[in-house]
């Protein structure tokens, strides 16, 4: 039994310890990027000529049965493994799996270069969203960067930890096959609007609870719990079902404007407002957003880990 806590807890500490210090080191070849260039191989194939709803249905799922079923595999193996070996193993692929530190990385780059100049914002920004950022204003430029700040917190780690704690490593490289899908192919623009509509789905349903939760660990790290009636308001409003829900949180706690139109592959997309203060941003915003994902991502790993070494206590102990 105490083998099983060991390998269930010790790589999520390990695991987000790793990337709250290294983030995604560029010179090591990443799961995600590989997933990113198989689903970019297929749709270059197959989003064309008729059918494209039924052919993007069959390639995200398939996909995603892919992937679960190929760590599960790895997963079993590496499990007959010494157990150091196998706690490293687990370790790895959670590290890879969170995406926390590196867009807190992007958007201090971001404020940083916006005020030195808009061009260096706007080519800075440009890496961490998908709209088009050559017209955009240095109060868009930093809303954007927020913006794709909270998004990322329910994305990029509570999401992966909420999945992982559902289904183990398999559930969260799942996750991270149903993110990338979305995130490449998801889009209502005219070439991905069919093609990526299933892969849009299933990201909404794997992302309903975690946006949530999500909204309630900000409030609570932010120490304002009235934030969420802030939530309840706003979030409906997000074209996205869940994206509204970390948006509206981090913008109820910074009393800021989020949302409005934005430009996606030359195509404009209306996107309805979040709150209704549009004050200038600035770099103090951006540390206190950073903060409350910092103490959000951590009450996550402590929920994650308690929960799950309960659950196991339980199981083996009857």
């Amino acid at each position: 039994m105490t083998n099983a806590l060991l390998l269930y807890a010790l790589p999520i500490v390990i695991g987000w310890t790793l990337d709250l210090l290294l983030g995604d080191p560029a010179f090591l070849p990443h799961p995600v990027v590989l997933m990113g260039k198989v689903i970019a191989f297929f749709e270059k194939k197959l989003n064309k000529g008729k059918s494209k709803v039924f052919k993007g249905a069959v390639t995200a799922f398939l996909l995603v049965a892919t992937t679960v079923v190929f760590f599960f595999f790895l997963i079993h193996y590496s499990d007959k493994l010494p157990l150091v070996c196998a706690i490293i193993i687990r370790s790895i692929f959670i590290f890879f799996f969170l995406a926390g530190t590196t867009l807190i990385r992007e958007v201090r780059a971001v404020f940083k270069a916006v005020d030195r100049s808009l061009e260096e914002g706007r080519k800075q920004v440009a890496r961490i969203v998908g709209r088009e950022t050559g017209s955009l204003s240095a109060q868009e430029i930093r809303t954007a960067a927020l913006e794709t700040l909270a998004e990322n917190l329910s994305d990029g780690v509570i999401a992966p930890l909420f999945w992982l704690l559902v289904g183990g490593i398999p559930g969260m490289a799942a996750y991270k096959m149903v993110n990338t899908l979305d995130s490449m192919i998801g889009y209502r623009t005219e070439r991905y609007r069919e093609f990526g509509r299933f892969a849009a789905r299933m990201d909404d349903i794997a992302n309903w609870i975690p946006a949530r939760l999500t909204s309630l660990l900000m409030a609570i790290a932010s120490g304002r719990l009235g934030v969420l009636r802030f939530v309840r308001k706003y979030a409906r409003y997000h074209a996205s079902p869940n994206s509204g829900y970390p948006e509206s949180a981090l913008a109820g706690i910074l009393d800021v404007q989020f949302g409005g139109p934005h430009t996606y592959f030359g195509e404009v997309i209306d996107k309805p407002f979040i709150g209704d203060n549009p004050r200038a941003l600035t770099t103090e915003d951006a540390v206190k957003a950073i903060k409350v994902n910092r103490i959000s991502e951590v009450m996550m790993i402590v929920l994650t880990v308690l929960i799950g070494t309960t659950a196991r206590y339980f199981i083996f102990c009857t």
